[in-house]
This record gives structure tokens, sequence and C-alpha cells, in this order.
């Protein structure tokens, strides 16, 4: 698609999003927290799946509870592989989907909604974007509780340091420590903006509206 016409397309959701009424507003609001809030603990069971995080964790245990219902009807198609929860994996996708079709419900934009396979890739991008951010505050959170609670046994620290260190070792293999000082999350943080770029180019070459996902 013409780099113009993408640009028009998110030049009139900007113009739906400022010519909001009260009620559309606030019906907006509730779609997008309520869902992201969701998917955001929906991308976290994933995150401890993959980790091999202890699910025995009171955090991990309140995390699996809530999403339960959301994953229990793929669970039978989709099993968990390795370290990839397929259930968790598509069930993000289409809350995101979801989640999308919500909000251009809302705002009378729903003859705008592309066809199926464009939106599929507008949720994907936006569950990448939503994992790629939960990543860099997983790392914030590690970097800050080794300089004020190294150590700690709280179960929120414990959980912090068993997502990281799974993101964190083939970085650590490729920049070990010097003299003491780890500068594998360096490494990661470059990577981590590397992606963030390549997703927002994908969001504009599919024409996804600006403000419509969680992650971008």
């Amino acid at each position: 698609m013409p780099f113009r016409l993408v640009l028009n397309e998110r030049e009139r959701w900007a113009r739906s999003l400022v010519d909001m009424t009260a009620g559309t507003e606030m019906a907006l609001y509730l779609i997008q927290n309520l869902g992201a809030l969701v998917l955001t603990l929906i991308v976290l069971r994933g995150m401890l799946h993959a980790s091999r995080a202890n699910f025995y964790n009171p955090i991990s245990q309140v995390i699996v509870k809530i999403t339960n219902p959301f994953l229990a009807p793929l669970r039978g198609m989709l099993p968990a592989r390795g370290r990839i929860d397929w259930a968790v994996l598509v069930m993000a996708v289409l809350i995101q989907i979801l989640i999308l079709l919500g909000i251009t419900w809302v705002l009378g934009e729903q003859w705008s909604v592309p066809n199926p396979l464009i939106l599929a890739g507008w949720g994907i991008i936006g569950v990448l974007g939503l994992l790629t951010n939960l990543t860099f505050f997983v790392l914030i959170a590690m970097i800050i509780v080794s300089w004020v609670a190294a150590g700690s046994r709280h179960p929120a620290i414990e959980l912090i340091g068993q997502i990281a260190d799974p993101i964190m070792t083939p970085f650590r293999a490729l920049l070990p420590n010097m003299g003491g000082i780890d500068f594998s999350p360096i490494l990661l943080f470059v990577t981590i903006n590397i992606v963030q770029i390549g997703l927002r180019h994908a969001a504009v070459a599919l024409s996804l509206p600006p403000n419509l996902v969680v992650g971008l």
C-alpha cells in the first residue's frame, strides 16, 4: 500500500479519536483498559511457561486462576509443546483482535475493518509489541532488584528472576561479565529497541491505526 494511503488512513483514525462523545470515550476506555489487563495476564502466562517459572509461586497462582477460563477451551486442540504454550499464543492474538474490533465498533468505523488476514496481522503485531514491552519492564525490574534487594525471597522478586534469567542467558553468553559487571542487559536493551522499530514499521505497512494496540 502506498505510504500516502497509509498515512491518510492513520489520520482518519486520529480524527475519529478526537471527535468522540463522552459516552464513546468511556466505552473506549473500558474496552482498551480491561482488554489490556486480560491480554497482559495472558501474555504473562505464556512468559511463565516459556521461562519454566515456579507455578506454585503465589503470584503465578493468581495469574493461572485468572487466565484458565480463557485458555481451557483451547487446551484440547492446542497443547503446550516445549517452551511455547500454543493456547496462550492463539488466545492472546484472538483477544487483541477482539479489542480492535470493539474499538472500531465503538468509534463507528466498522466499515474500515480490514480482511481477516490483515486483522490477524494487527493482532500478532499487538501481541509481539506487548511481549516486547513486558520483557523491557522485567529487565528494568531485575536490574533494580539486583541493586536494592539481591537475595530476597519475596515471591514477586523470585518470579522476576525466574522470568528474566532464561531471557538473559543467550545475551550473557555473547557478552559475559567484565570485572564483575554484567553488561548483557545493554545488549538486550538494544535488541528490544530494534524489535520495536521493526514492529512499528510493520504496523505502518499493514495500515494499523495508531493507539489501537496495547504493545505499540
